[in-house]
């Protein structure tokens, strides 16, 4: 809904800064902020990525709402933080242009689904499981038994799907050859440095070049504007408890490890 006492800013930046695993709390928080830049008509976005990706359709939708965002005259530039890799890079080159750290670790273009076979461990603690089921493949990538070969190819064509509308995002977004983006597209990451030399970052810098070039697109001063973030994520009163910064990367540690199991991600797993 567009509040009509909501003041316009058109002669600001809007900042939104994506960090951590990329899920649906990410999609609903970036989602709502995006839809505020877009009714207070901000001219230009300086996305902040730092994540190294996550679940697909989540990246999906937040790409999606990038490319609306940029049909409406709002410029977009995508800063790369310390990591952004695979459904990031998904979500940055939604971007108009991308600015990346030499250093960033970025990349890692690719799919992965991971299952996991405990059939030896039940096995050996006496635990069995009696299944029944409506179809061939509705148990597949069960806990209980290893893949059987066409389990295995059908997971594979939804691997290779997956990954296509990968490549071709990249493809469309960098104006790049889909030929070319398969030729560093097989899950291996790289520096910021090397993303410039393969087409999938614009130039090098920290965030504060990013934001001079998003002021220099939507014709504002770069000396003067100041970026307003939108979509902050509410602190929670344990942010303020001492050993609350590691108790965020524990947490971010299991979100991935329970993202994981048994779902189609856009992740890099270091």
């Amino acid at each position: 809904m567009v509040w009509p006492w909501r003041r316009k800013s058109r002669k600001r930046i809007a900042r939104v800064v994506m960090e951590g695993p990329i899920n649906g709390a990410t999609r609903q928080r970036v989602l709502k902020a995006l839809r505020e830049v877009e009714e207070r008509e901000f001219p230009a976005l300086l996305l902040r990525i730092d994540s190294p990706g996550g679940t697909v359709g989540d990246s999906q939708e937040i790409h999606a709402a990038l490319l609306r965002l940029r049909t409406k005259g709002c410029h977009v530039v995508a800063s790369f933080g310390n990591i952004s890799a695979s459904g990031g890079v998904y979500i940055g080159v939604a971007a108009e242009k991308i600015v990346s750290n030499p250093g960033t670790i970025t990349g890692s273009i690719g799919v992965i689904l991971r299952g996991n076979d405990l059939s030896k461990l039940f096995e050996r603690i006496g635990i069995r499981f009696d299944t029944v089921k409506s179809g061939l493949f509705k148990d597949i990538l069960s806990p209980d038994r290893p893949l059987s070969d066409a389990e295995r190819s059908l997971l594979q064509e939804l691997i290779d799907s997956s990954y296509e509308q990968f490549v071709s995002a990249v493809a469309e977004g960098r104006d790049l050859s889909k030929d070319t983006v398969r030729s560093f597209a097989d899950g291996r990451v790289f520096t910021g440095e090397q993303a410039v030399a393969l087409g999938l970052v614009d130039e090098l810098g920290d965030e504060d070049d990013a934001r001079r070039l998003a002021a220099r697109l939507a014709d504002l001063d770069e000396d003067e504007v100041k970026p307003l973030t939108l979509g902050k994520s509410r602190r929670k009163l344990s942010g303020l408890l001492p050993g609350s910064s590691l108790l965020k990367q524990v947490q971010d540690r299991v979100s991935l490890e329970l993202m994981g199991s048994g779902q189609i991600l856009w992740l890099h797993r270091p």
